[in-house]
């Protein structure tokens, strides 16, 4: 009867297949089925965080290999079952471990090889057959003490007993799903990988490798962040493009997750063969929009372009970029690109008088060169932006009488009115340019405050303006028109809409110059955040994500950058998940990556990497992986990976499956 009301009591639960499973080894035991017996061992020395095991060659032969890094179960032995639960602690094997009699087996060893003995006497083998296997405790599963028909792991044994009432199992498929997957949400599951242990996948003969699908849920990377270290070509965006398929596919009836990629090297948005020949934009055209700088012919897309008016600080850094990727670096255009403009907002709060003027002269003289080079602009626009002053008209300098009377009589020229628009500007400018330049030391060149007219920047903006003859001057800024369009601001917007409708955004950003790549990431980061946060202030985010994907991290979350550039991704870093904002990250190396980035990271995928520092960064941010880092080092296998995610509580390896649209 007390048999019958055990058996009763977990007959539906996770952990009947626990029993089942000691209950055919008990068979196979009985009908001397020693081949059959998942069997490994006994225990030699237990503690809280190390299990010392005591094996040998034909249990290990029995269940197919107890490799580095594979898992194994402790029970308690049935005569000793003093716990009547089910439950089992989970190890990993680490290492190879000595015996008591470690020393006299290599004097054995020692002797039979220097009288170069034939062959071994039965007893002697039996001896030497023997071995023993460090392992790691990862934890328990158990019974959920409170929810029926669960299972509850923890990080930590309640206790132990003498290590002679415990047995040692490799577990079968059907355990090995319950320890990798059991503890992963029923909700929004997709499968990642398979179950692997070692790089290496010879079979002893007749026994086969472990058969386990590795699942997740989706929601484990919801306002979560997502790691993906490795070296190139090992499979880190492989793995991204299986979370993008798979939030796409297990929130398409809900539409509540919007997700932004920036795509630097156009693998996401367009076809090619390592993707069977089709991409995620083209698996899912429904729910994906593309934005490019450069348009494929094949790729359906909208241009990507950027208002080098709107934010003159930013787009002045691209443009300096630009021409040196160029190989344009003479003197004066070294000296143009090293000018640095003011922030246009931080201009139109400044307090009315000469320091305001001054700054408003530094935009208006960057519009100009703009505009003389050809770049289309919406004057009414631009006139809402531009700082009000004392100054009468936007486009007006506001340069004393005395100057301009001098400048216009130089050229036999009637003194204009002064400027109302960029054109009337760029005469202007030109014409004090050519004037300046012959008559540098004339008084009409000093301010009132007995300081020079125009600093050491408005001199070099007005030098490329107007330069001196055999000079190219602003031609050289022609060729990057192909990056302005007078209304890109509007694409934002439109970006934003479309990830409030959940639909998947990609930035095709291939073969784009750094600067460029850099501009659209920052500007798109800081639209998506200031949203969120409109959204939370408002109570409005509801069950509503945004998930953000960024390749080569490292040129974006720079260890020990405190700079206004990547302020951005420091506070997503920090205060992302309160404004629902999810993101997944791929980089080559962990010590580039900004350290508190690194702490706050929930999940983390580990391919190979090469160097040791890496592997001791990636321990000292997640201690999980401290048993782990030979392994890392050594498989080089592409798709390998080394997983850890929100919903489990050690890393799982893995072989992560091929991205394949059509499965």
């Amino acid at each position: 009867m007390e048999k019958f009301l055990e058996d009763a009591a977990i007959q539906n639960h996770p952990l009947r297949i626990l029993r089942d499973f000691l209950e055919k080894e008990e068979s196979f035991e009985k009908s001397k089925q020693y081949d059959q017996m998942r069997f490994v061992g006994y225990v030699l020395d237990i503690g809280y965080d190390e299990i010392t095991i005591i094996t040998n060659d034909p249990f290990k032969i029995a269940v197919g290999g107890v490799p580095r890094n594979s898992l194994l179960i402790m029970c308690p032995a049935k005569k000793n079952n003093f716990a009547i639960p089910p439950h089992f602690t989970l190890l990993r094997v680490l290492d190879s471990a000595s015996t008591p009699l470690s020393g006299e087996v290599q004097q054995t060893y020692f002797e039979l090889q220097k009288k170069s003995m034939p062959e071994l006497d039965v007893f002697t083998q039996s001896e030497l057959q023997w071995g023993a296997l460090k392992t790691g405790v990862l934890g328990m599963y158990y019974p959920h003490p409170y929810n029926l028909n669960e299972v509850e792991f923890s990080g930590d044994l309640n206790n132990f007993v003498s290590a002679h009432k415990y047995l040692i199992y490799a577990p079968d498929d059907k355990l090995l799903d319950l320890v990798n997957n059991s503890l992963v949400p029923n909700k929004h599951r997709f499968q990642i990988g398979k179950l692997r242990f070692t790089e290496c996948r010879l079979p002893l003969p007749n026994k086969k490798q472990p058969d386990v699908d590795i699942v997740l849920s989706t929601d484990d990377f919801l306002g979560c962040r997502t790691a993906m270290f490795g070296k190139t070509r090992l499979g880190k965006s492989n793995v991204v493009k299986l979370i993008v398929q798979s939030l796409i596919e297990t929130t398409k009836e809900t539409g509540n997750v919007g997700q932004l990629i920036f795509d630097i090297n156009g693998e996401y948005a367009n076809d090619n063969p390592q993707d069977d020949n089709r991409s995620i934009a083209t698996a899912y055209p429904d729910v994906c929009s593309i934005y490019a700088l450069t348009p494929k012919i094949n790729t359906p897309s909208k241009p990507l372009k950027l208002n080098f008016y709107e934010n003159p600080s930013q787009s002045k850094m691209v443009l300096a970029s630009l021409l040196r990727d160029a190989g344009r670096t003479s003197g004066y255009i070294e000296t143009f690109n090293s000018v640095e403009l003011p922030v246009l907002e931080e201009v139109r709060q400044l307090v009315e008088g000469s320091d305001k003027i001054r700054a408003t002269r530094k935009l208006q003289m960057y519009w100009a060169v703009l505009r003389k080079a050809g770049y289309p602009v919406n004057e009414a626009e631009l006139r809402k932006l531009a700082p009000i002053g004392r100054i009468s008209s936007q486009f007006n300098p506001g340069f004393k009488g005395e100057l301009r009377n001098a400048v216009y009589s130089s050229e036999n020229s009637p003194v204009p009115d002064p400027p109302s628009n960029l054109s009337e500007l760029v005469r202007e400018l030109g014409i004090i340019a050519r004037f300046r330049r012959g008559n540098s030391s004339n008084r009409v060149f000093i301010s009132s405050s007995g300081n020079p007219l125009f600093e050491a920047d408005d001199i070099a903006m007005l030098e490329f303006l107007e330069p001196a003859p055999g000079r190219s001057g602003i031609s050289l800024l022609q060729p990057f028109r192909i990056y302005h369009d007078q209304n890109a601001g509007n694409f934002i917007n439109e970006i934003l809409q479309f990830l409030d409708q959940g639909r998947t955004v990609i930035l095709d950003l291939g073969n784009a110059n750094e600067a460029v790549m850099q501009y659209f990431s920052r500007e798109l980061s800081e639209a998506v955040f200031r949203r969120q946060t409109e959204k939370f202030t408002s109570n409005g985010l509801g069950n509503h994500f945004i998930q953000l994907y960024f390749e080569e991290a490292h040129n974006l979350f720079k260890d020990n950058d405190n700079s206004d550039e990547t302020k951005i991704y420091r506070r997503f870093a920090k205060e992302g998940a309160k404004y629902h904002i999810g993101m997944v990250y791929s980089t080559q190396s962990p010590t580039t990556i900004l350290s508190d980035l690194l702490a706050q990271t929930e999940n983390f995928f580990v391919a190979h990497l090469a160097s040791q520092d890496d592997v001791n960064k990636l321990s000292k941010v997640n201690i999980a992986y401290e048993s782990l880092k030979n392994d890392i080092l050594r498989a080089k296998t592409q798709g390998y990976i080394r997983m850890l995610t929100r919903s489990h509580r050690f890393v799982i390896s893995m072989q992560a499956l091929k991205f394949s649209p059509k499965k």
